[in-house]
């Protein structure tokens, strides 16, 4: 009784502002996560190569081994939620922290192909715990505070997915296999520490009872958002952005070492600027066009670079220079910069306001399927056809998306009058 009593006691403490500590933890977890997804990134090849007899194999299972974590992360993420509603945040975290962990250090001896799958199996299933970070993060707060905490979790995760590939690339100097023991090292220090000084969140009395398969079906919020019409085309916008990019992802490091010859520590480099080139174009030029153009011709403007993009990126596998792909890394994170925030904006202001959570998570996991499904393609389409074909077909593809966003325009303008009556 008085254990329970202490407890509740320690909640209502913690809901009148997030202590700085479990602030700095959350933030690390979400840092660590995005972090350990990309840092293996600059030496993946390099560490496939060695499992694969057929090396023209290489570009399909990198993308396969891409797509694998995807699925894993796709299925567990709202699961996750449900179960820490259940059982609480505290042990969830724990459990998926650890297995994390366990994920790096098999990838790190590896010996088998099979094993680096085994890995990025159990990483993926335990690694898309951003749903128990957020629900642990509105446990402790204030709500007007909330929207300030998800945006700073937004930025924390994409630093860590920007500096990922370049520690990855850094570090690979000493062994391909170093980078990977890196995550795992880092990861089981955040472990240690939440063991020790991480505190329940989430009160018994406040728990659900009982959970049903039903709701840890990743499906069930893709038919929620689909079934609004004034979203469709906006979300397939969202999917038809996210499919090609999920294909440079996966076998753009491919393409640099096949046309190239390049390291890890220059593909790395080039992730790094690709993410500071975002960041820029994002916190800087984005806040200037917006007020001129408005967020569908800059959106529009935005993928017509893109495409562009694709196809110099598809070129290299022609004229193996160094410069041009140079010139379509730059012109492909400049646009990404401009299309990012832009489909963002559209799909809130095509949104009701109190369904603006519900179809930002919609979103993201309609943006997940193309994470899955776009490593596989595109790798099969570098191993069957060629290197150019993956960014070739990458730029028709993002055609449709700029025919989808062209469709959304008269629900968006239609939705817009009646949002500002109400």
């Amino acid at each position: 009784m008085q254990n329970n009593l202490a407890e509740t006691t320690e909640q209502e403490e913690n809901r009148k502002g997030l202590n700085r500590r479990t602030l700095v933890f959350l933030l690390g977890t979400a840092f660590l996560n995005m972090m350990g997804m990309s840092i293996i990134g600059p030496v993946l090849p390099f560490i496939v190569q060695h499992y694969l007899s057929n090396q023209n194999n290489l570009a399909a299972v990198v993308g396969w081994l891409s797509s694998v974590y995807a699925i894993c992360q796709f299925i567990a993420s709202p699961g996750l939620g449900v179960l820490s509603d259940r059982f609480g945040r505290r042990p969830l975290l724990l459990i998926c922290i650890l297995g994390s962990a366990i994920g790096y250090i098999m990838f790190g001896i590896g010996g088998a192909l099979w094993v680096l799958f085994l890995s990025r199996i159990i990483d993926g299933l335990t690694g898309g715990n951003f749903s128990i970070l957020f629900a642990y993060i509105a446990d402790v707060s204030k709500p007007e505070e909330r929207g300030r905490l998800f945006g700073l979790f937004g930025a924390i995760s994409g630093i860590g997915f920007i500096l990922g590939p370049a520690i990855g690339g850094l570090t690979a100097r000493f062994g391909y296999e170093v980078p990977v023991y890196l995550s795992a090292a880092f990861t089981i220090v955040n472990l240690v520490w939440a063991y020790f000084n991480l505190s329940e969140s989430h009160s018994k009395e406040h728990r659900i009872e009982h959970i049903s398969i039903a709701d840890l079906n990743p499906f069930k919020q893709l038919r929620i958002v689909f079934a609004l019409p004034q979203l469709r085309w906006l979300l397939l916008a969202g999917f038809f952005y996210a499919f090609p990019f999920a294909v440079l992802t996966s076998n753009l490091s491919v393409l640099m070492i096949d046309k190239l010859g390049w390291q890890a520590a220059q593909l790395g480099f080039i992730s790094l600027a690709v993410g500071a080139m975002d960041i820029i174009t994002q916190g800087v030029l984005v806040g200037k066009l917006l007020p001129i153009l408005g967020e569908i011709k800059l959106s529009i403007l935005g993928l017509i670079l893109q495409a562009i993009s694709y196809v110099l990126l598809g070129a290299v596998a022609f004229i193996a220079s160094p410069v041009l792909l140079i010139a379509g890394v730059a012109l492909f994170a400049f646009s990404g910069g401009l299309v990012e925030p832009s489909l963002g904006g559209l799909l809130s202001r095509a949104t009701d306001q109190r369904q603006q959570g519900m179809v930002m998570g919609g979103s993201q996991s309609v943006q997940a399927v193309a994470r899955i499904i776009g490593p596989f393609y595109g790798g099969e389409l570098y191993t069957q056809f060629g290197g150019e074909t993956p960014y070739w077909s990458g730029a028709a593809i993002v055609g449709l998306t700029i025919l989808s966003v062209i469709l959304a325009i008269p629900m968006i303008r239609k939705k817009e009058p009646v949002s500002e009556t109400q």
